[in-house]
């Protein structure tokens, strides 16, 4: 047979035939007097295996071993593995239908978007934030959508850092109906420092209601190792910072380390040293 017959036989393409000779899965047949090679029933048996163990989901690596009867894993071992994998896909599948039906429900109830995909929790506190903000005359605080900005950029990067405090947060924040009240509150004295100057007495006001905005749960979880937003060159400490008008960023500084020392041997009495 010539190769463009194996290849209708089969069902594949002649270039995979080609690539297949390539990496070794099917030997190189001999060739006819004219250069053209002469496939055999043997070589059409063996190329109908392969796509055989290709469409089960095997890597051609794999469909080597098994080829090869001698790299120590035979077929049923491999096929187990593969087993495995699928189901690991599927259930990742599973995961994400699931994921994606609540986002999906989140967008029909008309939630804010502009930072999704987040997890329902935050989802359900920034539409919580939200219907508070509905009625009120005016623009939205530009602070509550950098707030939002943040807290998805932080939940994101959970995975890497200790972030329980931000589900703590989420839930305290539920929690208590003041919670956000507090927190419009917060925003608006920020948003009235955006062309402060860095002395100004309300740098201090906003650090304290900062701080005790938070839920205590969340307060008590955070931990800011010293030095982890200090601003030595250009790394995330300095862009974060720089995102803020200078006497923002001097409240926020200011609400750190307020927090840093809110509870240095855990006692419940040192609430009182952050209290607006």
């Amino acid at each position: 047979m010539r190769i463009g017959e194996l290849a209708e036989l089969v069902g594949i393409s002649t270039r995979t035939i080609r690539h297949y000779h390539r990496v070794g899965l099917l030997p190189e047949p001999a060739r006819r007097g004219n250069g053209y090679r002469d496939y055999s029933l043997r070589d059409a048996v063996e190329l109908a295996r392969v796509r055989r163990l290709v469409e089960l989901g095997l890597s051609l690596a794999e469909v080597g071993d098994v080829l090869a009867g001698d790299a120590g894993r035979d077929l049923a071992e491999i096929l187990r593995e593969l087993d495995a994998d699928l189901a690991a896909q599927e259930s990742d599948i599973r995961r994400r239908r699931a994921r994606l039906a609540q986002l999906l429900r989140q967008a029909e109830e008309g939630l804010p978007t502009a930072q999704a995909p987040v997890s329902p929790g935050l989802a359900g506190l920034f539409g919580s934030m939200a219907e508070v903000t509905a009625g009120r005359p005016g623009p939205e605080s530009a602070m509550a959508a950098k707030d939002r900005e943040v807290m998805a950029l932080l939940e994101t990067v959970g995975g890497a850092h200790d972030t329980d405090w931000l589900d703590m947060l989420t839930q305290g924040m539920a929690d208590d109906p003041r919670a956000i009240e507090q927190a419009q509150a917060v925003y608006a004295l920020l948003d009235e420092l955006a062309g402060a100057a860095t002395d100004d007495p309300r740098v201090e006001t906003a650090a304290r209601l900062i701080v005790a905005s938070i839920p205590e749960s969340a307060r008590r979880a955070i931990q800011i190792p010293d030095g982890v937003f200090e601003e030595t060159g250009d790394g995330f400490a300095a862009a974060f910072y720089a995102d803020f008008a200078p006497a923002q960023a001097a409240a926020i500084r200011r609400a750190l380390t307020l927090l840093r020392q809110s509870y240095p041997t855990d006692r419940p009495d040192n609430e009182q040293e952050i209290a607006p």
